[in-house]
């Protein structure tokens, strides 16, 4: 009898211990047969979302040239050739509430007359502005904005003719008559301004920062006494001799400022072949005379004539107070010169290429 409950014992665990091996391979074989069916399914591919770009890049160059021929004049004249270069590089940052906007501009030019037998520097400029801004309310966005002018080389004054005894066919004789009026970092101005910016449109924007600390820098000491640089302290109560002024190693080669800043900038596209862009910007020092408000106000016009050629008018105009120029018709009255209003202007056709990403 104990035999006979043995061997039902191992029957019939035999018997679940097989069922339940077969139910195991059943799983196994309906869990493969699944993987099988996923794989040789087809892909459906999720569509590609292309990388957001924050940052948008431009720059133009051009090449102006000008030319005027004149025969039998019955006005008087001198025939003359200009050439230009212009370069403006753009490289703009945008993303959620956060802007920063750069922006370099280049220029430099010749001009050449029949009535002095050597090259003239017509245009001369370096411009950079870099803004920071932060959104806080709609078209109100709170900045920092930093800016640095100056140029490349030297810029003279000639007089219109030369004494008798000098040859005017000689370059050297009208080199000893010039004037030097700038030069290279004489002078550069640096800036950087706490503020806000506002653009209530897309093709004006207003900056104003209260807080604008600034360096005028003039490294050539014989442009100093032009620029009313700041007597150095050994020098501040020191008699000083007019050749000892003209000198100019009795000034500071830099003098700070702070002050508030108003800048306005105006882009206004007419269509695809013309555009005016235009910038105002006053400052006034709180240091030295706030009531006297130094002015820079720049226009350009761009009429595309065609695909690679086009028309430019550009107007500068500067008021500086602490810059003294002379005139030959008072030199008599202000031997040291005296405030004056800036103006230029120039119209050039060129060639002109742009490469935007």
């Amino acid at each position: 009898m104990r035999k006979l409950l043995i061997i039902a014992s191992a029957v019939f665990i035999s018997a679940v211990s097989y069922a339940q091996e077969q139910k195991l391979d059943g799983q196994l074989k309906v869990l493969d047969e699944a993987a099988e069916a996923v794989a040789s399914a087809p892909r459906v591919e999720e569509p590609s979302v292309p990388a957001s770009r924050y940052w948008k890049t431009s720059l133009t160059t051009k090449l102006d040239f000008g030319q005027s021929s004149l025969t039998n004049w019955a006005a008087g004249g001198y025939n003359t050739v200009t050439l230009k270069s212009y370069i403006d590089a753009n490289a703009n940052y945008e993303k959620d509430e956060m802007i920063w906007t750069n922006r370099l501009q280049l220029d430099y030019g010749f001009v050449y007359s029949a009535d002095k037998p050597f090259l003239q520097k017509s245009d001369d400029r370096i411009y950079l502005e870099s803004k920071w801004g932060y959104q806080a309310v709609k078209d109100l966005y709170l900045s920092a904005e930093f800016s640095f002018k100056s140029q490349f080389s030297d810029s003279y004054e000639y007089p219109k003719s030369l004494p008798a005894e000098l040859d005017p066919d000689d370059p050297a004789a009208w080199k000893s008559q010039r004037t030097l009026k700038s030069g290279g970092m004489s002078p550069a101005n640096t800036s950087l301004g706490l503020g806000i910016d506002y653009r209530p449109l897309k093709w004006i924007t207003l900056n104003f920062a209260p807080l604008t600390g600034g360096l005028v820098i003039v490294d050539n000491p014989l442009l100093r006494k032009s620029y009313s640089m700041p007597f150095k302290p050994q020098f501040e109560d020191a008699p000083l001799t007019d050749d000892e002024k003209n000198a100019g190693h009795c000034y500071k080669g830099v003098r700070f400022e702070f002050g508030a800043q108003l800048k306005v900038d105006l882009k206004v596209n007419v269509n695809d072949n013309f555009s005016y862009t235009s910038q105002i910007l006053l400052f006034s020092d709180y240091l030295d005379k706030p009531q006297n408000i130094r002015v820079n106000w720049d226009n350009r016009i761009d009429w595309k004539l065609t695909k690679y050629f086009s028309l430019t008018l550009t107007t500068n105009l500067i008021y500086d107070d602490k810059v003294m120029i002379k005139n030959d018709q008072d030199i008599d009255r202000y031997p040291d010169g005296r405030q004056r209003v800036q103006f230029k202007e120039s119209m050039l056709f060129g060639f002109v290429y742009t490469f935007s990403r």
